[in-house]
């Protein structure tokens, strides 16, 4: 895969408000009410305290007589997180999922006995992890939960686990790559370590968006080993390419007009000079991310100097392009004008990563 494809995209905000907190998966019910599980014997008078106790938790969303797969046939399964919630789900569904029998927790032999009561299969994972894995599983989304990054993280590490191959159900278009991608801004270098820690290349490509702002010099020796030495150098050229990009599109100064008598052309050399100081100043502290307020804050000053109006005129004709062209720059059309030197040593600092990393 060619790095021109991880960076082509345009240079955009997103305004992100205050994210939405993440919601109960279970809900309370009383175990008397619960179908085809264990309930231990009460006595007609019980105490609060007792009541309690005979409450479980379930799950809002797999739930005892919940429309979950368009195939015939009744829940036969219950899955017991970590943190004692229970889910009710389809064992065929589960293992048609898994290559291994979801990390050998289940069997095809074990909802055969099940007429009277349901197996119980108790799994490490937490609740909010096992929402939405299973709703991975079954194809549905999980957004109206709002699940957290560190679920999300922790839910792909699990899918991995259990044998869901995660390339099918985290593409574009899939409930799950669309929950990811947007939160996504939330913790954008943890998101795009856990896709290149996957090989999610189509999820690590817009996620990748969000990191212009990223300092590299920030980047964790753990971070780096995740994402593997092919997508550490991805991002590493995703910021140097951009500020090659931004360098080249200030290089050109206004363009001079014909000589006139209050303006010939060693009055036209102050604007290129002030062009050049200006430029030189953002290419000095270039960042990936430079705004366009930024860039104009630097460039359209230089016109109050001016009293020339076709100067003025050529200052502004400049301007123009380059806010435009910045906007839109493509670091795929920057990247393919980079020399064979710069391309060895492409090639040279992967291997030093992969040298490092004991790949």
């Amino acid at each position: 895969m060619d790095f021109t494809d991880l960076t082509n995209f345009t240079d955009w905000e997103l305004g992100m408000g205050t994210p939405d907190p993440e919601k109960l998966v279970a809900e309370k019910v009383a175990m008397a009410n619960m179908p085809m599980m264990p309930t231990p014997p009460t006595s007609e008078q019980s105490s609060p305290e007792e009541e309690e106790r005979l409450m479980v938790s379930v799950s809002t969303t797999f739930f005892p007589g919940a429309h979950l797969s368009l195939l015939p046939g009744r829940c036969d399964l219950i899955i017991l997180s970590s943190d004692a919630v229970f889910f009710y789900v389809h064992c065929h569904s589960l293992l048609e999922a898994s290559d291994n029998n979801f990390d050998s927790f289940l069997s095809a032999e074990l909802t055969k006995d099940s007429e009277d009561m349901l197996p119980i299969v108790s799994l490490p994972e937490t609740a909010s992890v096992l929402n939405v894995v299973l709703h991975t599983v079954y194809y549905m989304s999980c957004s109206h939960y709002s699940p957290s990054p560190d679920t999300l993280i922790a839910a792909v590490d699990t899918l991995v686990k259990y044998g869901i191959h995660i390339k099918a159900h985290i593409a574009p278009g899939t409930p799950l790559y669309s929950i990811i991608l947007a939160q996504a801004p939330l913790a954008p270098m943890p998101m795009y370590a856990l896709a290149a820690k996957h090989d999610l290349y189509e999820l690590a490509v817009p996620i990748s968006a969000h990191l212009l702002s990223f300092t590299l010099s920030a980047l964790t020796d753990e971070q780096a080993a995740q994402m593997g030495s092919t997508y550490l150098r991805r991002l590493f050229f995703l910021h140097l390419g951009r500020i090659d990009a931004l360098k080249r599109l200030l290089l050109e100064p206004p363009h001079l007009h014909p000589p006139t008598p209050t303006c010939d052309f060693v009055e036209q050399k102050k604007l290129t000079r002030a062009w050049a100081l200006a430029t030189a100043y953002l290419a000095w502290d270039a960042r990936p991310d430079l705004s366009i307020s930024a860039m104009e804050r630097a460039l359209l000053p230089l016109g109050e100097q001016l009293s020339c109006e076709q100067c003025q005129n050529s200052l502004n004709e400049r301007i123009k392009p380059l806010i435009v062209q910045w906007a839109i720059v493509r670091l795929g059309s920057a990247l393919a004008q980079q020399s064979s030197c710069m391309r060895a040593y492409d090639d040279l600092s992967c291997a030093i990563l992969n040298s490092k990393l004991g790949v």
